[in-house]
This record gives C-alpha cells, structure tokens and sequence, in this order.
C-alpha cells in the first residue's frame, strides 16, 4: 500500500452503503449526511423525504432503486458515498458501484442478522476486492442482540468479526454504545442529541474489560505487530489496535464490526469515525489497471482515465457518472471514449449530490462526479486522455431471466416507445430490448419482476406514454440430458464460381461448464484456422435450441474428424457446417429443459406458517429450512421463477399482510416432465 499523509487524496473516501432490502442503509445514509451537517432535517424513509431516495417510485415502494451518490464532510475528509439497492432484483446497480468503490459500510439487522442479500452483496464485493467495515444496527428493536448478529456474520460469510463496541442497554433500554478501544461512554440522551462521551458505567465495566481482552487477542492472532505488543506487555494500546485494525480491513483478514441504531440517531458518528480511521482512500488502493496489463497510479499528474459506472438522462441533459482513477479532468476538456472509439468533450462537470449537483471546474483521481457532454458513453465506458489510451475492465452485466411484451397503446407512439425503451436499456445495461422473430412482439427483459415492473412504470412516468405489458415470462435454457457421438455432416454448395465445402464429425456430451469446445482431429484432416471457424459455427448454433428456440448450454463438443477440399473449402464452409452440424446433432441428443430457480426467504407469523408451506408445495416450492425467530419463523425454500408470479400479493392475502419474503436467483434446474428424446 502506497500512503501520503500530505496528499489531498489521503482525506478522500469512497464507499459504499450495502444491504439486504429493510436493513436500514438509506436510514444509514441519511443519518450521515445529518451528522455531518450536509442536510438539516433527518429525512425518512416512510415519509418519503429521504435524500438518496429521490425517484418517486423510490418514494412510492419506499425501497432504493437506483444507486445514489452524495458528497458530505467529516473530520477534515471528504466522503463520496454511494447508497444502494437491497432488491436482488436490483443487484447490477450494486454491482456497477462496487467496480468504482475502494471502501463499503455493510448494514445487518441486529433481529434478523446475516439475510440471503446481505450474503448476496458481500459476495460481490469479495468478487471486487472492496475493503468493508460491518455496521449491526436496529439494536433499538425486540429480539435484538448483538452477539447474535455477530455470530451470523461469522457463520455465513466468514470473516473475522472484530467487535469494537459493547452496547449500553437493550431494545427500548439501548442508549448507547462503550468504545472498546478507548474505553469510554458514548450515549445519546435523545433522538436528537448529541453523543456524549463518559466513563464506562459501573455495571458494564467487567463485561468491557473482558471484550476488549477478546479484541486484543483476535487482533494479536492476525497482525504481527499487534502480536509484537501483546508479548511484551500482555496487552494492546488503543494506537497498535487502530493501525492493526486498519491493516486487516484493508487485507480482507478481518471486519470491523460496530453498532447501533440508525433510526433512533445512535452509533453514526463513531461509524464515521470508523469509516475515516480503517476504510481505505485512494492512494491506499492498487493503481488501476487496464485489460492489457497498463497501469495508472491514482496521481492527478498521471494521464486522465476514469470509469463511467452509471448513466442518467434527465430533463436538465444527459449525466454521466464516473470515477477518475488517475490525471485530472478540466470543463470543456475533450476526452476518448475508448469503447465507442471516438472522442468527446465534456461540458460540465459536477459533485452529485442525489437529485442535485454543484458545479466543478476540475476533477482528479479518486474523485467520483457526473459530467454532462458525453453522446457515448454507456456504463462500462473507459474515458481517457487521447494521447493515453487505456481500456479498462468494465462492470459485469448480469443475464436477464424475465420478460414481458410491451406495446403502445396507440399505433402513433410506437416509435416514441421504441426510443423510450432504447434510453432505458443506456442507462441499465441490465435491461435487455429485442423483437420477437416469430410474433414481432417487442420483449423487454430484466431482473425479476419488480425490475420490470420499475422500468415499464418509468416509461410511463416519464414519457407519458400509455403501455400495455403482457404476463412476464421466464428466460428458459436447454440442454444435453444424454449425448451423441459420431454425427457427421457434410456442407457442400456448387452454384457457379467458387463452391464451399465442408465435412465434420461431431461428439456431443453433457458438460458442467456452459460450453466447451475441443478437437480431438489428427493427421492435420482439418486444419487448425478451420476447426476455430466450427467452434464459431457451434457457438452461433446454441442461440437456438431444439425444444422451444431456447439458448442452449452445459454441453461439450468434440471435433472428431473431417475432410477438406483443395478449392472449395473456407473459413465460411466449415463455420457453416459447424452451425447446421450442432443444430443436427442436438435434435439427435436427449434434450432436457431448464428454467430458472430461486432461493425464496419467507418471513411469517407462526400461526401462518403451514397455510405458507402449503402454498410454497403447490407452486413446486422444496422447503430446505424453517427456523423462529423473535415470534416469526423464517422458512427458506427454493422455487421455481415462474411460480412466484403474483407470490408477493398471495402471500399478504394469507398472512393478513404481516407475511414478506425475499427471492434471489440460484440458478437453472430442469423443468418437470419436459425431458424430449430425440
């Protein structure tokens, strides 16, 4: 890690808020911005006066949507801090900020602990290396407990939980919190108030000394120089446990785990003190790296190259959002689009805050804006320097899995749909436009069923368009249930002039991996430039399977033999043959059907629970566990997509509305009595 205590960057953190969807992360956020004086009045979530949630659909549902970004002050640092969706339907909007992010703050209910989008989301940032501190808060509510919590995080995620804090009182009774490092009081009398700082009470002074012996001996196990303390002097001082407590945030060893309650204002600012002393700044990340081996320190010296992670069209011009990972970016610069391959001037540039922006005359590395200017851009787009160019890796964009036919209610808006939709897909790369080739319908494809549900009601909200959307539908897949081997096909066309010509044999057999590709041919009987071209044909071929026109996956094919013409073969002929090769040997195979399936998380009452398990059996739901929880029981199935259609307004029905649930996707697996031989 490279650190400078005189560089600007040093104060500069960019972090993430991340959670299961009820967790209280836009509480979180809103308290922040409270503590630090960026707003004046604490704004809510169910009145609809958040900052972060400014969407009115956001307001409506009362769920954060789109990842919001805002800009606040604390203790001579400056937070650029990201607020994102809980929904797993929504989780390419976390996955395209957590590419952008050096830090993340993750929320945990303190009743319910670690949930399947709490593990969700903590995956994803493993996947991006992005450094967290943990935050168990709603400690104000029945049935909370800390150590509960605590447990959980270790249980399900597996990193070292390294509790700081010791909470003062319990449920109603919780005030505040002992600080395990300096060993000091910090309540809050009110909502309102300010922390004040005091004396451990008498009560809970054994029960500190013992945590903090804990903390030290966790710490002492994972850091040498905590460890070097603890030899000498049989304990660590508040100095060694911050450094080290830094050093293993930073290294993934270890979380920090504070607490709290957001709601109540209790435990934000020694979360912000955490978020300053162990979240990592910019200078403290590995310089960025482009697709072909390049690096750029995070130097304002350095040759500009930034990441666009978010694009917004708004009535005021169009908003990218990027980070600026080196060089500095100036108004009216003009910048290379290395995606689009063209050049682009920036127009403006500005700090976001939420729904409204203050304007900047520069930006340099480690700072996350929006510029406006760029015609371009998509998210995932590298912007650089054009004397510099470099490629960047762009943000992963997940594969759609639910669809619904959309159509103008009238024949003259067809085309103002079809643009309305094209501007929906730019600003979410995770929303998918096509036409159907047999019905000419026009198919929009998302996430899940609130995804689309969000997209085709912003159609209408913000274009004033009147639509009609069909029933959604799943994303189906085939596959090899039983193989075959040996099918040979010849491509031979003579029309005049030069023919093409192409013999292959083909194996065909069940994979784990989506598709493999392999020759297997000897004596040079098809050379190697034409056995890349039948792998290009068998990959053309799984667009479209057997059974139902599905895309097909999980085989593996084999390029046994074939033969070549001296004239008439081409790279053409045997991607040609490659196609129609596969296309036969999978009407030859036993071709098994997939849909796609989801690990359901139901909370209900407990007098609910058999009229739930009853329904979850008749919409071929398979229970794997069913705990209680604080007068709740929680029952965790797995079911398939297309039954949860309508689940959220049955599942109320039969609980009397006390009854939520959570989905997210686990995968494919083969749909009931569709196994066709061919």
């Amino acid at each position: 890690m490279r650190t400078n205590n005189f560089s600007p960057l040093a104060v500069v953190r960019n972090l993430g808020i991340l959670a299961h969807v009820d967790a209280g992360k836009t509480t979180v956020t809103e308290r922040i911005l409270f503590a630090t004086g960026t707003t004046h009045k604490r704004g809510e979530v169910h009145d609809g006066t958040t900052v972060t949630d400014f969407d009115p659909q956001e307001r409506d549902r009362g769920i954060t949507i789109f990842a919001a970004a805002v800009s606040c002050a604390w203790d001579g640092h400056r937070l650029n801090l990201i607020d994102t969706p809980g929904h797993v339907d929504f989780a390419d909007e976390v996955e395209r900020s957590l590419r952008v992010l050096d830090g993340a703050v993750a929320v945990f209910d303190a009743v319910a602990g670690v949930e399947p989008q709490s593990e969700s989301v903590w995956r994803q940032a493993d996947r991006h290396g992005v450094p967290r501190i943990a935050f168990v808060n709603k400690l104000d509510r029945a049935g909370a407990d800390l150590d509960t919590a605590v447990e959980s995080i270790r249980r399900r995620l597996h990193p070292a939980p390294l509790v700081v804090q010791l909470p003062i009182g319990s449920e109603d009774g919780f005030t505040g919190v002992v600080d395990l490092l300096r060993m000091r009081a910090l309540t809050w009398a009110d909502d309102t108030a300010a922390v004040d700082e005091g004396p451990v009470p008498d009560d809970l002074r054994e029960e500190a000394l013992r945590r903090r012996r804990l903390l030290e001996e966790a710490v002492a196990e994972r850091h040498p120089a905590a460890l070097e303390e603890f030899c000498d002097r049989e304990t660590v001082s508040a100095g060694t446990l911050t450094a080290a407590l830094r050093d293993l945030t930073h290294s993934g060893d270890g979380v920090v785990v504070l607490c709290g309650s957001a709601y109540r204002n209790r435990g934000i600012e020694p979360l912000l003190d955490a978020v300053v002393a162990y979240l990592p700044s910019p200078l403290d990340v590995p310089a960025v790296r482009g697709v072909n081996g390049e690096e750029r320190p995070c130097d304002p010296a350095a040759p500009f190259a930034a990441l666009a992670f978010k694009v917004n069209a708004t009535a005021t011009g169009r908003l990218t959002y990027m980070r600026v990972y080196s060089g500095t970016i100036e108004k009216g610069a003009t910048v290379w689009d290395a995606g689009a391959r063209r050049t682009e001037r920036v127009g403006r540039i500005l700090r976001v805050q939420a729904d409204r922006h203050a304007p900047l005359e520069r930006a340099v590395a480690g700072d996350i804006v929006a510029v406006v200017g760029l015609k371009s851009a998509r998210a995932g787009s590298t912007l650089c320097a054009p004397d510099a160019p470099l490629v960047l890796e762009p943000p992963g964009v997940a594969e759609p899995v639910v669809s619904v036919a959309v159509e103008a209610e009238r024949s003259v808006d067809t085309d103002r749909l079809a643009s309305a939709l094209a501007r929906l897909a730019e600003e979410d790369p995770s929303l998918v436009v096509r036409t159907d080739a047999e019905t000419g319908q026009r198919l929009l494809s998302g996430m899940g069923e609130l995804h689309l549900e969000v997209a085709v009601e912003k159609v209408r909200r913000e274009h004033g368009l009147t639509l009609n959307a069909g029933r959604p539908r799943v994303s189906y897949r085939e596959t090899v249930g039983r193989g075959v081997s040996g099918l040979v096909f010849r491509h031979v066309k003579q029309d005049g002039g030069a023919g093409q010509f192409a013999h292959v044999v083909l194996d065909v057999e069940p994979s784990a991996e989506g598709f493999e590709f392999r020759s297997a041919v000897v004596g040079g009987r098809v050379p190697q430039e034409y056995v890349r071209a039948v792998e290009a044909g068998c990959r053309d071929a799984l667009a479209e399977g057997p059974l139902g026109g599905h895309p097909v996956t999980g085989l593996r094919v084999t390029l046994t033999d074939g033969s070549t013409h001296v004239k008439d073969s081409s790279d053409t002929a045997f991607r040609t043959a490659g196609r129609f090769g596969l296309r036969e040997a999978l009407r030859a195979c036993a071709m098994v059907l997939l849909e796609p399936v989801v690990e359901v998380t139901v909370t209900v009452p407990e007098d609910a629970v058999g009229a739930v398990l009853g329904d979850l059996a008749a919409r071929r739901g398979r229970v794997s566990g069913s705990v209680t929880r604080g007068g709740s029981a929680v029952v965790t199935a797995t079911v398939p997509l297309a039954e949860l259609f309508g689940y959220a307004t049955r599942l109320r029905s039969r609980t009397q509305g006390r009854g939520t649930f959570t989905a997210r996707p686990t995968g494919y697996a083969p749909a009931p009595a569709v196994t066709t031989a061919r």
